[in-house]
């Protein structure tokens, strides 16, 4: 299993590039980051110096959306880093939460997504498309290189899409039934493409805090429970809640949700994830001891999961950065 490590990219952008090259010191092979524009400092900026302050740690988006950016202008930024700096990005993509919400629009489509990843891909391998109903190609990328794209999403449609074009998947949870539910659809969208389900990456993303106060671990993690509640709710709204499409494990506990403040988005002082239980926190996310750290991901990566990417938003960052550094990646790295 390889450690992937999450930011928001909250101001000063020094402490984000200061954490990368310490989690590369600590045996993490990818940094990503939310891409929220408005909320946080805009991501890409922030990626150059990322990549050129470590040596081999792979950067990118998770995840990026269809709807704040041009897909041209991803595929171009992409493939610029590309040039810059090798082979050392990768393109995490989902429909829009916080970014789009936050500028007062919708979520986008999957099949928008879809259009999306047909887009960026051959544009930031070099390769012409048509598109606005004429020819067009990046005429400086020079190819033999193609962008991993990793789909990101929860619903059907999304985890389809996942199998059929993702070169990785990206859950935003570590419970184990949950990833059950969505890895085997996944799995399954593959195979019915003619595709080989081991070729596609399998990532779990979510807090992890390493402490024996499992009260003080709870409530600076809650705040996950809300945002994955954002999601949730869409779900629930499309499919409906009664465990036929989407499992209970995922929707019954929005039941007491009563709307979101995406001014304290990924915070721990969100005042809007009272609703979220303890025992969702504990599904979730990876909290406790490092021994509890260990058992739990074994979990995962026994049933698949070749990515944990931990998200690193809450008062001990650099003490849990450096526990995994120290005990837990190494246990995997064996």
């Amino acid at each position: 299993m390889e450690f992937g490590v999450v930011f928001q990219a909250d101001p000063p952008s020094k402490r984000i590039i200061d954490l990368t090259v310490a989690a590369e010191e600590a045996g993490f092979t990818h940094a990503w980051t939310f891409d929220s524009h408005v909320i946080w400092q805009e991501p890409f900026v922030i990626y150059s110096q990322m990549l050129s302050h470590t040596d081999r740690m792979t950067v990118g988006t998770m995840v990026t959306n269809p709807g704040t950016r041009d897909w041209t202008v991803t595929a171009s930024l992409y493939a610029t880093l590309r040039e810059m700096f090798g082979e050392r990005v990768v393109c995490g993509i989902g429909r829009g939460d916080s970014a789009l919400r936050y500028i007062h629009r919708t979520p986008t489509t999957v099949a928008t997504m879809e259009a999306c990843v047909d887009v960026i891909r051959p544009l930031a391998a070099g390769r012409e498309i048509e598109y606005n109903g004429a020819p067009l190609r990046i005429p400086w990328v020079e190819g033999g290189w193609e962008l991993p794209i990793w789909i990101g999403g929860y619903g059907p449609k999304v985890l389809d899409l996942a199998g059929r074009k993702g070169d990785g998947f990206i859950l935003q949870l570590a419970d184990p039934h949950i990833l059950e539910w969505t890895t085997k659809i996944v799995h399954d969208s593959a195979k019915a493409a003619g595709r080989d389900p081991s070729e596609i990456t399998i990532c779990a993303a979510a807090p992890a805090y390493v402490s024996d106060d499992l009260t003080h671990a709870r409530e600076q993690c809650r705040w996950f429970g809300g945002m994955v509640g954002n999601h949730v709710a869409d779900l629930v709204t499309r499919y409906g809640g009664d465990g036929t499409t989407v499992p209970r494990a995922l929707t019954d506990y929005i039941e007491g949700r009563a709307g979101y403040d995406y001014d304290h988005h990924g915070k721990a002082d969100n005042p809007t994830t009272g609703f979220v239980p303890d025992e969702i926190v504990d599904r979730f996310c990876i909290l406790g001891t490092v021994d509890e750290h260990i058992r739990k991901l074994e979990e995962l990566r026994d049933l698949g999961v070749d990515q944990f990417g931990l998200y690193l938003q809450h008062d001990a960052m650099d003490g849990t950065l450096a526990a995994y550094g120290a005990e837990i990646v190494p246990a995997f790295s064996r």
